[in-house]
């Protein structure tokens, strides 16, 4: 059973042990859990994700807990939904950018604080386990059903402040991105990729990520005359952006554009960013006016974080975009709201506003499969002891005109290496001398 209970989230093949019945014990548990007594559960397009609703519906509501169903919506608005509803607990219903066969739960108690796996989902799983579940009550919760969307999109089309025509190519991959685009539907011309709701995914992977599934966008964009692409994920709560080349953005040039913007007009805000980011994001912060905070990977991480700073905005390398005004959540459209915004009230394309910060060379995350993780991590702190050391997220050397983060994986044998330098030479040389390190 421990395979389907993830750091972050509930996850697996839907039919193996992410069954419905599995579905209705989770119900029961958030419940013990939580102690919930109003929920709201939005779902994705999968074609299991209706039968996993019906099923944690029933657990909650056989507790007495109230249950406020979404319907098809992206992760962002669930968590809208949460603070707006005034909720004790949200519940997703995805898999984000898995495959087709895949579902699962993302999971909040009240204002949309994620449960990561410290926080409550081993105690999920506990419970399922040991079938701790309280009795059930008196007289069963009731169902109702609420469209958070139009809501949603009047909450974050205020932020538009588009000032000439703007053409944008937008790869929705089949998924809910085709809901969360509601916000800046007829702000500007968008021409559609894939933007007929299927679980089954028949076109690519909606991971931006995997530079692969950016290759439609990428021929779109060359193919005519566009600002830029935006490409989301399985269920909105990530996006990738390509500039009006159609060259892939890193995703933590858009998090410097993005906190640049911001402290335009919130100078002195605090601003995170995930450790794997480029040294240019801390010196464009600091540029701004703004306080630059390192943080761990991982959603539930970075957003505690920024809850105990009051934090404006936060990026992470993955291309998870986090604002204050979705209780410190993503918001994938405000991301790519705030882009065009930017795009629109400049006289330079795209790829002229990020060359000035693309100030140093990247290697990209790079995995490497080890037998002993922990022991290649004391290798790597013996030899490279005289670096200034890190131990926020696995390991940072820090040296000056390079640096690399090495962490291990949550679920499996792997090791993985980020690293940058002043030059691509050195960048190179240092990436090939560490992977030699890591891989022996």
């Amino acid at each position: 059973m421990a395979g389907i209970f993830k750091a972050y989230d509930i996850r697996g093949i839907y039919g193996e042990i992410l069954t419905d019945d599995m579905a209705f014990k989770i119900g029961r548990a958030i419940y013990a859990f939580l102690g919930c007594k109003t929920v709201v559960i939005g779902r994705d397009m999968r074609p299991h994700s209706k039968p996993l609703f019906d099923a944690l519906a029933r657990g909650l509501t056989l507790h007495g807990a109230d249950v406020i169903d979404l319907g098809l919506c992206s992760t962002p608005m669930s968590y809208y939904a949460n603070k707006r509803l005034g909720a004790d607990a949200s519940i997703m219903i995805t898999a984000s950018h898995n495959p087709g066969p895949w579902n699962g739960f993302k999971i909040c108690r009240d204002n949309a604080t994620p449960l990561s796996g410290a926080t409550g989902i081993l105690d999920l799983e506990r419970i399922v386990q040991e079938e701790d579940f309280p009795p059930p009550a008196p007289a069963k919760g009731q169902i109702s059903s609420h469209d958070i969307i139009p809501e949603y999109v009047d909450h974050f089309r205020a932020f538009a402040d588009i000032r000439h025509p703007l053409n944008v190519v937008v790869d929705y991959a089949n998924a809910v991105g085709i809901l969360e685009a509601k916000v800046f539907e007829g702000l500007f011309a968008i021409t559609p990729l894939f933007d007929t709701l299927d679980g089954t995914f028949p076109n690519h992977e909606a991971n931006p990520l995997n530079t692969d599934t950016l290759v439609d966008a990428q021929q779109a964009v060359r193919a005519g005359k566009f600002d830029f692409a935006a490409c989301f994920d399985g269920d909105a709560d990530r996006v990738g952006f390509l500039d009006e080349k159609g060259d892939i953005i890193p995703m933590d040039m858009i998090t410097a554009l993005i906190a640049r913007t911001l402290l335009a007009t919130n100078p002195g805000a605090n601003i995170f960013y995930d450790l794997r980011s480029s040294w240019a994001v801390k010196e464009i912060i600091e540029e701004s006016g703004g306080i630059p905070n390192q943080s761990r990977v991982g959603h539930a991480f970075i957003k505690a974080q920024m809850r105990e700073k009051d934090a404006l905005f936060a990026g992470e390398l993955s291309g998870h975009y986090y604002f204050k005004e979705n209780s410190y959540a993503e918001s994938s459209a405000l991301a790519v709201l705030y882009i065009a915004n930017l795009v629109s009230q400049s006289d330079k394309p795209l790829s002229e506003l990020i060359a000035p910060i693309q100030r140093y060379f990247a290697s990209g995350e790079i995995n490497s499969t080890v037998e002993d993780a922990a022991a290649v991590l004391a290798k790597l702190r013996v030899k490279y002891a005289d670096a200034d050391l890190l131990e926020l997220d696995g390991l940072s050397f820090e040296y000056p005109t390079w640096w690399f983060n090495v962490r291990s994986s949550n679920t499996e044998p792997l090791v993985r290496l980020n690293l940058e330098a002043k030059t691509e030479a050195e960048m190179k040389q240092r990436r090939d001398e560490v992977l030699a390190l890591i891989r022996i």
